[in-house]
Order: C-alpha cells, then sequence, then structure tokens
C-alpha cells in the first residue's frame, strides 16, 4: 500500500524531466501528500497535460463517496475487479511524484517512516486509475487510485506491496486513449528495478498530514 508521497519539484523541474508534457504554472513543494488531497496526474484524454485529480477513486456507481474512497487498487487484479475494471480500460493517468513514504511494522513497535527515491532522485510517474463520480445533488467528484504491485529487493524489508511505477517507454502505451485490452497492459504491471532506488528513515512526524516540510524528507538515526 503507498499511503503517502511527494512532489517537491516546482514546474520548471518537473518539465525538464517530463518534456512531452504541459504543466501548469505554480506547482508548489509538496512533501507529504495524504488521501483526499488533489495530485498532480496526466490523464489519457489525449492532450498530455497536467491537472489535479483527488486521491480518492470513487466508483461511478457508488451511492456513499465515503465509503467507496480507495486510494489504491491492486495491479494483478484491478482489471477484473468491478469497482477498478473499466477505469482499467479506459481511464487511466500517470500520478507524478519524486518519493513516497512506506511503514515498518515489528512486532511491539511502533510503525516506522521510510522514504523512497530513485538514487538519481529524478522525478518518476505512477500508474493510476481514475474515476468521474457525480452524486444525485449534482456533485461532481474525479478521483484517483494508484496502482500497486509487489514490493522489489528494496522496498520488500519495509513493505509488501510499492507502487506501479512506470519506466518513460511505458508512458504513451499507459496514457493512449480509448479502451485498451487487460492483456495488452497486464506486461507493464511489474515491480520497478530495485537497483535504481534507495530509501533511509524517516521522522513520524510524517504521520499527521497537516505536517508538509522539507524535514520530513530528511534522514534520521535507525
Amino acid at each position: 500500500m503507498c499511503g503517502r508521497f511527494t512532489l517537491t519539484l516546482t514546474t520548471e523541474a518537473l518539465q525538464q524531466t517530463f518534456r512531452d508534457f504541459i504543466f501548469p504554472d505554480g506547482i508548489q513543494p509538496r512533501y507529504n501528500i495524504a488521501p483526499g488531497q488533489p495530485i498532480l496526474v496526466i490523464p489519457n484524454d489525449g492532450r498530455k497535460q497536467a491537472t489535479h485529480f483527488l486521491w480518492g477513486f470513487i466508483p461511478s456507481w457508488a451511492k456513499d463517496p465515503q465509503r467507496y474512497r480507495f486510494i489504491n487498487a491492486r495491479a494483478e487484479t484491478a482489471w477484473q475487479k468491478p469497482s477498478f475494471r473499466a477505469a482499467f480500460r479506459r481511464r487511466r493517468c500517470l500520478v507524478l511524484a519524486d518519493g513516497f513514504y512506506e511503514w515498518k511494522r515489528e512486532e511491539g513497535k511502533r510503525a516506522r517512516p521510510f522514504y523512497f527515491t530513485m538514487k538519481d532522485r529524478r522525478p518518476f510517474a505512477i500508474a493510476g486509475i481514475w474515476e468521474h463520480w457525480q452524486g444525485a445533488d449534482g456533485s461532481e467528484i474525479i478521483g484517483s487510485a494508484l496502482l500497486t504491485v509487489s514490493a522489489n529487493a528494496c522496498v520488500a524489508p519495509i513493505h509488501d506491496r510499492m507502487p506501479l511505477i512506470l519506466p518513460p517507454e511505458a508512458y504513451d502505451q499507459w496514457l493512449a486513449p480509448g479502451e485498451q485490452p487487460p492483456e495488452r497492459l497486464r506486461p507493464l504491471l511489474q515491480p520497478y528495478p530495485a537497483e535504481a532506488m534507495q530509501c533511509w528513515p524517516v521522522s513520524p512526524e510524517v504521520n499527521s498530514p497537516r505536517v508538509d516540510a522539507p524535514h520530513l524528507i530528511e534522514a534520521v538515526e535507525a
């Protein structure tokens, strides 16, 4: 499961890495992105333009948006599950990040947060799905969930799941507009190479979504 992540770069820095995408002005660094907050995504609408969706996927058929609000979906089964299968086929997106947090749980001890990044500290794209939910009162929510896969060798000592990070060569296929059969997408559902990643322990202050500051990603003593 991925429950927090970061995007600490400005518009200019993101544009340097993701040259094929269009970014809005004024993107601010964020060090503790939590469920229920806006996240920066590239939807598969053919425009390759970044926008903000809510982090919280609500199936279109849900009557209660609070009860059915998913932040993650297992990549191995999302194409089959009633809540996600239509979005997996038709409404995909890239969720932009430059790091994510996972918690190591040990019996008798408080879970310890760790921060994961690429070794070169470059930003990356997590595979996501999105849905447009409309309530009976006319209210609308465009929400997204991150896809997760089994942990690679870097993440596994801390947690058994990790975000589905896509390599740049997979972006076009994931963002192809319209419907794609699951068998074409399933080869992309692989853990990112462990040798390209790194991690370190960080402050338990990240447990509070109200704290959003640069010191959250600094290493602390194990």
